[in-house]
């Protein structure tokens, strides 16, 4: 500014004003530029407070819109009985007694059925919302996430039982149309039955991997409850649930526990583990169509298994799983040693041959051992003695009676 208000030269010449009035010219435009320049920043600034205005803003309303959210008066849960007409309809409140009661215009007529939850103001007791189906928490933790790891490759000498189980669960999963064009129905559930550590369960792994199927496994102990119907009612809601993600695979490992023979027993236990018996042979062959969900049971005693389990229609297939014979028990260790350094002496099919007796999980048991007499020695490969040590330490462990307990 200094440079801007300085006084003209005292002298008029020309050369002087002119020198003088373009000095001044340039300063002004100079500061033009300046002015601009802040007027530019300014105007950006000016935006961004107004954005962040009109964010704060629209925070502050769903902050206020959460806050009433809050506030607003808790709504009772209830279960629709009856429906009436399109506007009325019977419900049991959580506390017990049963209402009718109006409903909103905006709730699909359709989705009032009777036993579906629904949401009722305190006042009026008017039905506000339909709520989806709810499944105890111990159902869904039934389900498999994630695929097993195990294929059809790693079960060794089992390959007419993986066969059957291929053809009645995988093959009307993936393709369905060869059961339509031959005109029969696939086979509802297949049952695995033998000695324990035979691989039942491993094929029941190796068939959860192969098809892209939703997964459900449970424990037959785990259906038996404490409390009257908790078991039938864990039961229904199990093929609920695999009803809602078909199609599905229901693997129940060890069902004797819930599926033994039925008696005349007079305890509140056993009648109850009846009760969820009689649930699970409904939900089987009941009366509605089951759709794309499969079920595939193990156990060890089916001997003791109830009658009205194994007829066609319940299990249309039942799968005998039986002891490796010498051809089997070598294509077992095969599978167990191939990422084992074995020294030359090692003989696979001598080891196989005096393994007589042993089960698949017997002679996995044996090929850890020998790995594990190997690191005790400190050698870069397993010989044919730490094979015969442990063939004599297993085979021991598993004839000492102390130790039949823990099979």
């Amino acid at each position: 500014m200094g440079d801007i208000a300085r006084q003209a030269p005292e002298k008029d010449t020309g050369e002087d004003i002119y020198q003088y009035l373009l000095e001044r010219i340039t300063n002004l435009e100079n500061r033009n530029l300046e002015l601009r320049e802040q007027f530019r920043q300014m105007e950006s600034e000016k935006r961004y407070v107004e954005t962040q205005k009109i964010r704060y803003e629209r925070e502050l309303r769903k902050l206020k819109s959460e806050i009433e959210q809050l506030r607003s008066p808790p709504l009772v849960i209830g279960t629709v009985t009856d429906v009436i007409d399109n506007s009325r309809v019977i419900v049991r409140s959580s506390a017990g007694p049963r209402f009718l009661v109006r409903t909103s215009q905006l709730i699909d007529p359709d989705l009032l059925k009777p036993g579906v939850r629904c949401t009722l103001n305190q006042q009026s007791l008017a039905i506000v919302d339909v709520l989806p189906t709810s499944y105890d928490a111990q159902i869904y933790g039934m389900e498999l996430v994630e695929s097993p790891e195990e294929t059809y490759e790693n079960i060794g000498g089992l390959e007419p039982q993986i066969e059957e189980i291929r053809e009645a669960v995988e093959l009307p999963l993936t393709k369905p149309q060869l059961f339509e064009k031959i005109g029969i129905s696939p086979p509802k559930g297949v049952l695995l039955y033998g000695p324990p550590g035979t691989g039942k369960t491993l094929l029941a792994r190796a068939v959860a991997h192969q098809t892209n199927a939703h997964f459900l496994r449970v424990v037959g102990s785990e259906l038996v409850q404490k409390y009257i119907g908790e078991g039938a009612r864990l039961v229904r809601e199990l093929f609920d649930l695999a009803k809602q993600k078909a199609p599905s695979i229901i693997f129940i490992d060890e069902i004797d526990a819930i599926g033994a023979h039925r008696n005349d027993s007079t305890t509140s236990g056993d009648r109850e583990v009846q009760r969820t018996l009689m649930q699970l042979l409904a939900e089987m062959d009941g009366f509605d169509n089951r759709g794309d969900v499969k079920i595939v049971a193990a156990t060890n005693r089916i001997d003791i298994l109830d009658r009205a389990l194994l007829r066609p229609g319940r299990f249309d297939r039942i799968i005998r799983v039986p002891l490796p014979d010498a051809g089997a028990r070598l294509e077992i260790l095969k599978i167990h040693t191939a990422k084992m350094s074995l020294a030359g002496s090692v003989d696979l099919p001598a080891v196989a041959e005096l393994a007589e007796n042993t089960t698949g999980a017997e002679l996995q048991a044996i090929c850890r051992e020998a790995g594990m007499m190997a690191i005790r020695r400190d050698a870069e490969a397993v010989e044919r003695e730490d094979f015969l040590a442990a063939i004599k330490k297993v085979k021991r462990e598993v004839a000492a009676p102390d130790s039949r307990m823990y099979l």
